[in-house]
């Protein structure tokens, strides 16, 4: 990954838009390096994750510059811009039909797909499970030894490019049917109960202290998290609007499926 392909992608945003498909061949050469991992939309530097907006942006040129086509597989049709991901066997990936992965998505080595979507853009971290009918949204960091487990929705980010994706970091296990969107990162090792949502603006409430502790856009490591309310007082009375509550803390066993079995009993977190 070079500087002078990072150069050439930012000069052809900002160049007119009819002049594009001059630089066709270094936006496809951008996303090829996405699709093998050799670029990140976003990536951990110094302890902080960095958005590489060159890369949002060839994703974009992409778009404009690739046309409609036919994709067959089986008995399935699809109409799309962008090809399928191929070669599971050789990317160490086990992947259960009708799973579906988009070229320009990384999965590492040991990624289990079951019947799951992986748009263009995310990175998926090794031996990650994304469960059934999970989704991980355009440019999602997903960490290593994840679990999404069934029907979780990972939002995606694309625009504007400078803009945060959601980053779910090593050893998290996000429950059934949870949302995170809007740039959420999850810190490692957290647990998030069954039916937790996330937005950027949700309040993460750590209720084990005698006074709220808030964050936002942000759960911290090894928080285990369920859902929960906060009321508000409007016109016509007073009701309740969705929070996220820190209740406990996961071990920071080294033997993460122990620590993970104790955090869900110990807190009675439904999954």
């Amino acid at each position: 990954m070079s500087a002078e392909l990072a150069g050439e992608i930012e000069r052809i945003w900002d160049g007119p838009p009819e002049e594009a498909a001059h630089g066709a061949s270094a936006v496809e050469e951008a996303v090829r390096l996405l699709d093998e991992g050799e670029a990140r939309v976003a990536e951990p530097r110094d302890g902080e994750w960095v958005v590489n907006e060159w890369v949002k942006k060839a994703i974009l040129l992409l778009f404009r510059l690739r046309e409609m086509e036919a994709i067959e597989v089986g008995p399935f049709e699809y109409l799309d811009k962008i090809p399928l991901k191929r070669d599971y066997a050789g990317r160490g990936v086990r992947v259960v039909p009708p799973a579906v992965a988009r070229y320009g998505s990384f999965l590492s080595d040991g990624v289990i797909l079951m019947p799951s979507y992986v748009n263009i853009g995310a990175w998926v971290g090794p031996r990650t499970m994304v469960d059934t009918w999970a989704t991980v949204g355009s440019c999602a960091q997903i960490g290593a030894d994840v679990h999404l487990s069934g029907g979780v929705g990972i939002g995606g980010v694309l625009e504007p490019p400078q803009a945060q994706p959601v980053i779910v970091e090593d050893g998290a296990f996000i429950g059934s049917r949870s949302i995170v969107v809007e740039g959420v990162r999850i810190g490692a090792g957290a647990v998030l109960g069954a039916n937790v949502v996330i937005t950027g603006s949700t309040p993460v409430i750590d209720v084990r202290g005698s006074e709220p502790v808030e964050h936002r856009g942000f759960v911290p490591p090894r928080s285990v998290v369920i859902p929960g309310t906060r009321p508000k007082d409007f016109p016509a009375g007073s009701y309740g609007l969705p929070a996220a509550l820190i209740v406990g803390e996961r071990s920071a066993s080294t033997d993460l499926k122990t620590s993970l079995n104790d955090a869900l009993r110990t807190h009675a977190v439904a999954v």
